[in-house]
């Protein structure tokens, strides 16, 4: 089994379609998120005829449609079930637009959360995809941005195990690829499925709830600041006022997404008290 992730238009639905070598998973052309649900897709391999891979295609974290905790809960959910169903995971292909001049805030947040996901020890399981490479003006752009790529953002992965390669747009390339995650030892778990499962942690308590949660406060401080700057231009000009109130509609989304990612006080209170009775118990 081998999980697709990366941002909204980084080619998942795309990859997919190619590597069975029909139109299976909706792809995007639009600025509207098309992967809005975790997507499974059965092929057989065409070198092990007896051998059945299963890719799945899940939503970015820049979902158009859907706030970031629900597009986490989704993939949570399904991790947690296919770890239950024992389904081991070969490994996981993360995706990337080589025609992005510098890594946005939706990548690097994309990017963190993934990382979470996985926990380091999932980490020499992922391969690391450049995309969209005909799209580019010129290769050597490319090349530039695919060592800075390899050099800084994905420094500490590539250091960990994780590997970088193109996708050049065809079948051969995808199958390459997916070849190289499943001659790899499969994984026992990654960290979500850990700490869900096996740990019982509440989603809000995973590393990944964690980073998300902290994200979304610092995107309400920059909302928050955004506000006031808003109101004080928007007094007699009708398109700043409109401005002001789509930004108040944000916070409130942004604070309804942090409160439903904060730990229950009676859920604090019972981890409290097993800490104390565990400090008791090896003194």
């Amino acid at each position: 089994m081998a999980r697709i992730m990366g941002p909204s238009g980084s080619g998942k639905s795309t990859f997919i379609n190619i590597l069975i070598g029909q139109e299976v998973a909706s792809v995007g052309h639009e600025l509207q998120s098309h992967t809005a649900h975790i997507q499974h897709f059965t092929l057989t391999h065409p070198d092990y005829p007896n051998r059945r891979i299963v890719v799945i295609d899940t939503p970015g974290f820049d979902d158009t449609d859907i706030d970031d905790r629900e597009i986490l809960r989704r993939i949570a959910v399904w991790l947690a079930r296919s770890y239950d169903a024992k389904m081991r995971l070969a490994g996981i292909i993360y995706l990337h637009e080589i025609t992005q001049p510098r890594m946005l805030g939706t990548s690097r947040k994309n990017l963190d959360l993934f990382t979470r996901l996985c926990g380091p020890e999932a980490i020499k399981n992922v391969i690391l995809i450049t995309t969209k490479w005909d799209e580019l003006s010129s290769e050597g752009t490319g090349k530039l941005r695919e060592s800075q790529l390899k050099g800084e953002h994905w420094k500490h992965m590539v250091d960990m195990g994780s590997r970088v390669h193109r996708f050049d747009g065809t079948q051969r390339s995808a199958r390459r690829i997916v070849n190289y995650i499943l001659a790899k030892q499969p994984l026992d778990a990654v960290q979500i499925q850990t700490e869900l499962v096996q740990i019982g942690d509440l989603l809000a308590e995973t590393e990944a709830g964690r980073t998300l949660r902290f994200t979304l406060q610092e995107l309400l401080k920059m909302q928050k600041a955004m506000s006031v700057n808003l109101r004080s231009s928007s007094e007699g000009n009708p398109s700043m006022h409109e401005r002001a109130l789509e930004n108040e509609e944000k916070i409130r989304q942004t604070l309804k997404q942090i409160k439903e990612l904060n730990v229950p006080l009676s859920r604090k209170i019972t981890r409290f008290l097993g800490f104390v009775v565990k400090l008791f118990e090896s003194l």
